[in-house]
């Protein structure tokens, strides 16, 4: 039988505009992107769901290589059902996606879907043409649930055995002064590790004052012991997705204590407009990358 999760958490799992994905690398570790799940769940299947372009190839080819997944429900503001409940639903489960390009009838369906969440579509001309990567070149990414957690209150699955250090060295290989002040000044950070499973693991941590072996973390729930790659996502965002800010890193775990060793980040200004002229250009630079690598079809 599929996991079976309450009304309190479906109200969660349908109400959150954006929700932190977590996937795996080869090297073991886990990134960490924000996503928009758009009230994607069919609770009698135990499945949930978020929105990707096929033009964002490299998380495509990351879940095609390892499917195991995890999305935080982390983030009520902006939502359909705006409350002041602070709790943490993380869903780990399995992902798959369909190689092809959608359907009419599909993307119908799915812009039904995301219109209480982002808005209307802007339509005419010169928007279909130019959003036509970002639109019709929608997937959508279903998860199979293999476990629901709630934060705090539930015991976090035991983590994966601790890692042999990286070839370069555990220590921090960006400014972690302003990584640490990027991150304090959003309402947002999520980080994640693998559990023994090989399923990642997110949880809500609170970025302390710079070190130099890293930044130290604090969390409503217990951090793994020992070292580990990890990744971690501070992020803030307004009504319909319209101006957000995002700051990823990769890095290195150790006993609460997180050295960044990648970083890469962007900030949307709060305008429809400019918003969806950067995602229009963005989107299909990243398709016309994809085909040119045969990671596609043609379309």
């Amino acid at each position: 039988m599929p996991p079976v999760w309450s009304d309190a958490d479906d109200a969660l799992i349908g109400g959150d505009l954006t929700a932190a994905l977590g996937y795996v690398t080869p090297a073991g570790g886990v990134v960490v992107a924000a996503v928009a799940p758009v009230g994607l769940r069919d609770r009698e299947a135990g499945t949930v769901g978020f929105t990707t372009s096929l033009g964002f190839g490299r998380k495509l080819e990351r879940l095609r290589a390892d499917p195991r997944v995890a999305l935080s429900y982390h983030a009520r503001e902006h939502g359909l059902i705006p409350t002041a409940d602070d709790d943490c639903l993380v869903v780990q489960g399995t992902a798959s996606f369909s190689e092809e390009l959608p359907s009419r009838a599909e993307l119908d369906a799915l812009g039904a879907q995301v219109q209480p969440y982002l808005g209307a579509p802007r339509r005419g001309p010169f928007w279909d043409r130019w959003l036509s990567a970002y639109y019709a070149d929608r997937l959508r990414v279903t998860v199979a649930v293999h476990r629901v957690i709630r934060l705090p209150g539930d015991a976090l699955p035991p983590a994966a055995p601790a890692q042999a250090p990286p070839g370069k060295g555990t220590g921090p290989r960006v400014d972690v002064a302003r990584a640490a002040r990027r991150a304090r000044r959003l309402p947002h950070t999520q980080l994640g590790w693998r559990d023994a499973e090989g399923f990642p693991v997110l949880v809500p941590v609170t970025v302390g004052a710079p070190r130099p072996d890293g930044l130290p973390l604090t969390s409503v729930a217990a951090l793994p012991v020992g070292g580990r790659r990890a990744g971690l996502l501070s992020h803030r965002y307004r009504p319909q997705l319209v101006g957000l800010e995002s700051r990823q890193h990769t890095g290195w775990l150790q006993d609460g204590v997180y050295a960044p060793h990648t970083e890469a980040g962007f900030v949307a200004p709060p305008n429809k407009t400019l918003l969806l002229l950067a995602n229009g250009h963005l989107a299909r630079r990243g398709l016309r990358k994809a085909r040119a690598e045969r990671h596609l079809p043609a379309g």
